[in-house]
């Protein structure tokens, strides 16, 4: 059985729009209960839905007071005033924290500076990663649609601790327009924060009524939710030992166990995936991307 102990499991930016309450409670099970090493914090989709980070000081708190490391993101897309100022929050807390750009604009600001790389960077060649490197990033979470190829070349140039996320719907695009709003005959000013009705995103299907992707605001995922359980041993021996798990409105703690005790040799590869399929038995996966294949593929072994 691999065994995989070095490696670390974070919890990357909850991307959806969740109330105070329920973020509050998630992160303090994530803090007593989850065995994850980092996990990142802040609003990543629309400035709109910062309101619900009125209990972060306390989230932070009960984090650090676990021993888990956070790392605080920014927002994907800088659009105007509001987006700034929010990017502005985030860079001056730089010195106390680890900020995670996940913008250019919020790389530029950043730059000289300890820092790390979003997944929402596009970062594809060795070129593209050693000039985020020389600027000061020292944690780099790749693009999900990389290859396994193209990953094993990054992580051989790497200087950076580099992260791919093996769980959760992998992040497609992002707009200035409200899908979720114009879904509802709402404007994007005048959305009600509609996207709350859809803790995990909102289905797309295509003509013929298949489920195809899920939109979250101004954010478009891909439906089928990325697992790469199978695929740790080889990103592992590539030399990428950080694994980040998206949070999604199921049992984040129990996921999270899965992976762990998949990575410290617990759990056989079969054993893993028929716990993870038990919980989230109405689920589809997906791992083409990894296989350079269409995405929303699923490459079994």
């Amino acid at each position: 059985m691999d065994v995989m102990t070095n490696c670390k499991l974070s919890f990357g930016p909850l991307l959806f729009n969740w109330s105070p309450d329920k973020i509050r409670d998630f992160y303090f099970a994530v803090a007593d209960e989850a065995p994850v090493d980092y996990v990142y914090l802040g609003e990543v989709v629309c400035a709109k839905r910062h309101k619900n980070n009125g209990h972060l000081p306390e989230i932070i708190e009960r984090l650090e007071k676990a021993g888990k490391r956070v790392i605080l993101s920014g927002l994907i897309l800088i659009l105007d005033d509001r987006d700034m100022a929010l990017m502005e929050d985030a860079a001056a807390m730089a010195p106390d924290y680890l900020v995670e750009a996940n913008d250019l604009t919020l790389v530029s600001r950043l730059r000289g500076q300890d820092h790390a790389i979003g997944p929402y960077v596009n970062i594809y060649n060795e070129t593209s990663l050693k000039y985020y490197e020389t600027g000061g990033a020292s944690r780099i979470s790749l693009p999900p649609e990389l290859p396994a190829d193209s990953l094993k070349v990054l992580a051989a140039a790497a200087t950076a601790d580099l992260e791919v996320q093996v769980f959760g719907r992998m992040p497609l695009a992002i707009s200035a327009r409200c899908y979720h709003a114009r879904a509802h005959g709402l404007h994007k000013d005048g959305c009600q924060y509609i996207c709350d009705q859809d803790p995990d995103g909102l289905t797309v299907n295509t003509m013929d009524g298949q489920p195809f992707l899920a939109i979250n605001g101004l954010q478009t995922l891909s439906h089928r939710y990325g697992n790469l359980l199978a695929e740790l041993p080889e990103l592992a021996a590539m030399g990428i030992h950080n694994f980040r798990l998206s949070p999604h409105d199921v049992d984040m703690v129990k996921i999270c166990s899965i992976f762990r005790d998949r990575l410290d040799g617990k759990l056989s590869l079969e054993e893993a995936n028929k716990i993870l399929e038990e919980e989230l038995f109405a689920l589809d996966f997906a791992n083409g991307y990894y296989h350079n294949i269409a995405g929303l593929k699923q490459v079994e072994g």
